[in-house]
């Protein structure tokens, strides 16, 4: 009788220690693990981003502009479904120093503008397309001003425009993608452009992107500007080199360095028909 109560005592004994190392190494059947606590927030981040920037020389859809300009803007993108977001967006720029020539000889003129941006963007997967709408105000007129009156004639002296683009950007292996077409109602021109980059990671906080893009006006700010300017034609092509270097979590600094290359619809326009010049940019998104 002691052996047999000894033996099943043993057998309980080991039982109950197999049944204590299986419970360090795998949860029992019907246990539920512990849910994580929701934030709490409407959204994980806001989709804004802060930038500011300074440049040599401003160049728009390859026309000159100012010298020495900085800028700032905000952009704020908002989830509308799981494909679709709405885009918000605010920049303004001024130039610091620009000396040109008019009647009076060498002055100094005054440019500003602020763009107020609204958009729709879908994610179709295999590309994204986009709806954008533009309001531009020129404070010093589109070509902007010196002591002697307007440095513009024509549609280069409006001081407001309006203008709504398609988009659409995809990748195609390591190469982004991307192009647009734009309607002024303001002056019932069009612009169309396209473009591609290759981003190419160095280490992990930098990366070169080496850049092209070109353009065609159609009637796009030509007309009465200067004599001997076109109506439309091809406006430019600018390659670009710039390299992103992530300062933080949040926060990339961006130096670039480009070549504009003035084409037939904007030569008789610019007050150089190819030049080199750069700037950089401090983006925050959070």
């Amino acid at each position: 009788m002691t052996s047999v109560i000894t033996k099943s005592a043993l057998v309980l004994a080991a039982t109950a220690s197999l049944s204590a190392f299986a419970g360090t190494s795998a949860p029992a059947k019907g246990v539920v693990p512990p849910v994580e606590p929701e934030s709490g927030a409407l959204f994980d981040t806001l989709g804004a981003t802060i930038e500011v920037g300074y440049d040599t020389r401003t160049y728009y859809r390859g026309l000159w502009f100012a010298d020495n300009a900085t800028w700032t803007g905000l952009s704020l993108s908002i989830p509308l479904t799981e494909q679709l977001s709405l885009g918000l967006g605010a920049l303004y720029l001024s130039t610091v120093d620009t000396l040109v020539n008019d009647e009076i000889g060498e002055t100094e003129l005054d440019y500003s503008e602020l763009d107020l941006t609204a958009s729709l963007n879908f994610d179709a997967g295999f590309a994204k397309f986009g709806l954008v709408y533009t309001h531009y105000e020129f404070f010093d007129g589109f070509g902007g001003r010196t002591a002697a009156g307007p440095f513009g004639a024509g549609e280069g002296n409006v001081s407001s425009a309006d203008e709504v683009g398609i988009t659409v950007a995809a990748a195609a292996g390591p190469v982004n993608l991307y192009a647009g077409f734009y309607y002024d109602f303001r002056i019932g021109g069009s612009y169309a452009e396209i473009g591609a980059d290759l981003p190419i990671e160095i280490t992990s906080w930098l990366s070169i992107v080496p850049a092209v893009k070109t353009g065609y006006g159609n009637d796009y700010y030509t007309s009465g500007v200067v004599a001997g300017s076109r109506s439309g034609g091809f406006t430019h092509v600018i390659p670009s080199l710039s390299a992103p270097i992530k300062l933080t979590s949040i926060a990339t600094l961006t130096p670039y360095i480009a070549y504009n290359i003035s084409l037939d619809a904007r030569r008789a326009l610019n007050t150089q028909d190819n030049e080199i010049f750069g700037g950089v940019k401090l983006s925050v998104s959070f």
